[in-house]
């Protein structure tokens, strides 16, 4: 049974109040049992689980092994972070800056990974002394009760409040937009729908943008490395992430050979009918994306659409082979499911045109890819494409939201930028999390030289 809104924000400010002047060494302590808590084998079998049951989403094993992934990854990338007194300290500037907790925030989570989500955006915002009201989304809201009733166990153990992590009930959009409304930050990772209403709640929010990463594979890429790296991401966890790979373009002089590489690996192509048949299973209206097919096994998509498979069980990921690129068509926007588009390109300049063609259309700001051994390839996407991530030579469903072997910081909140309608353009973590407060002292005046800002101005237009 939970208590109104009211009633759970009035205990999370107490709470925070208290946690507030926590020294960092208590802080960490109180991190590290909190993430052994969500880290233990057990308890992240029993997490995986019953998101799974209850939601009927992605794969238990994958879905454990991400949230593994994930709370590890989190605790490495704050492992000796300072979050409590001075950040910085610039004597030449007379500046020094402290770092100080955001307060109470409104943890909206999504139904994809939801105990991940809750574990390792938690974990962030407790690292910088902040209490967390979390609202997940319904048909998830049993499988983070459980996450919350570690994480509290957890905090008791150490001497915190165990009010530092919180759900109100029931789970529901008037209770999101209230505990939204009453927070004084909100963390929004879900559909686009969930994290306009963040945006629009009136409270400082950070919100993850729509996926629907585009893949480019040219004819100078290891087809075998290209292969395993897109079959991977494409297929883990039933394609749920936003950062899964979904439309892959391929150079015209691979493109037979680099099919054959992903059926070996257990990826169906699908022939023109097939195709059709699919597109009308997930898309019934030709608009909108069937909620049925969303996280579902290859072959159960299948199945759904009459498509005969070799060896079902064996089967990771449908392919559809298109003509060309059409971004009216529904295979081009985000699928959450194990399907991936493919075409064939000519030139390397048309492939940059498409790859910005389907990013705007869906999944601007997000993420694209190249496998390629051409760096000034990778730089020339990088420059055109309006992202915030470029993905080379590895899996944007593995790798976007951190990995160990990138240098991205690990994260819930794929931030897309002011191209995606989000506030950052990065991986949202514990950084983000911190109201900082800036000392600033006099220091002796340092006038700059009028003609080192305006000479070449004034050289070449005469003043």
């Amino acid at each position: 049974m939970h208590i109104g809104v009211e009633g759970v924000l009035h205990r999370a400010r107490r709470a925070q109040n208290e946690f507030a002047s926590w020294p960092q060494h208590r802080v960490d302590e109180l991190v590290a049992a909190v993430g052994w808590s969500c880290y233990r084998e057990d308890n992240a079998r029993t997490m995986a689980a019953m998101a799974h049951q209850h939601t009927g989403l992605g794969d238990p094993e994958h879905l454990f092994a991400l949230h593994r992934k994930r709370v590890l990854g989190t605790l490495r990338d704050m492992q000796g972070a300072t979050t409590v007194g001075v950040l910085e300290d610039d004597p030449d500037r007379g500046l020094c800056t402290l770092a100080k907790p955001l307060g109470v925030v409104a943890l909206i989570s999504p139904a994809t990974a939801p105990c991940s989500a809750v574990a390792c955006t938690g974990l962030q915002l407790l690292k910088t002394r902040n209490a967390v009201i979390c609202s997940p989304n319904p048909a998830a809201q049993e499988a983070v009760d459980f996450t919350i009733g570690l994480m509290r166990s957890a905090l008791r153990e150490v001497g915190a409040p165990p009010d530092l992590i919180q759900r109100a009930g029931p789970a529901t959009r008037e209770t999101a937009e209230e505990i939204m409304r009453g927070a004084d930050f909100v963390v929004a990772s879900g559909g686009a729908s969930t994290v306009r209403r963040a945006y629009r709640s009136g409270t400082p929010a950070i919100g993850a943008g729509v996926g629907n990463p585009t893949v480019v594979v040219d004819e100078t890429a290891d087809l075998d490395l290209a292969a395993e790296k897109i079959g991977i991401g494409a297929s883990y966890n039933n394609g749920t992430s936003c950062s899964s790979e979904s439309n892959l373009l391929v150079s015209r002089e691979i493109v037979a050979e680099f099919e054959n590489r992903l059926r070996s690996l257990g990826m169906h192509t699908c022939d023109a009918d097939e195709t059709a048949r699919l597109r009308r299973a997930m898309w019934p209206d030709g608009v909108r994306l069937d909620r049925a097919a969303i996280g579902r096994p290859a072959a159960t998509l299948a199945a759904r659409a009459g498509i005969d498979l070799t060896d079902p069980a064996k089967t990771t990921t449908l392919v559809t082979p298109l003509d060309r690129v059409d971004v009216t068509d529904p295979l081009f926007g985000e699928k959450l499911s194990p399907v991936v588009t493919m075409v064939a390109y000519d030139s390397f300049a048309d492939v940059v045109d498409a790859v910005d063609a389907i990013t705007r259309h869906c999944g601007s700001g997000h993420s694209c890819g190249i496998h390629t051994t051409r760096n000034d390839r990778v730089n020339i996407l990088a420059d055109r494409i309006g992202v915030a991530r470029v993905m080379v030579n590895q899996s944007t469903g593995a790798g976007n939201s951190g990995s160990f072997d990138n240098g991205l910081p690990f994260t819930s909140i794929v931030a897309s930028g002011s191209w995606g309608g989000c506030a950052q353009s990065e991986n949202v973590n514990w950084r983000h999390f911190m109201n900082r407060t800036t000392i600033s002292r006099p220091i002796r005046e340092r006038l700059p030289d009028e003609n080192a800002i305006f000479g070449a101005y004034w050289d070449r237009h005469g003043v």
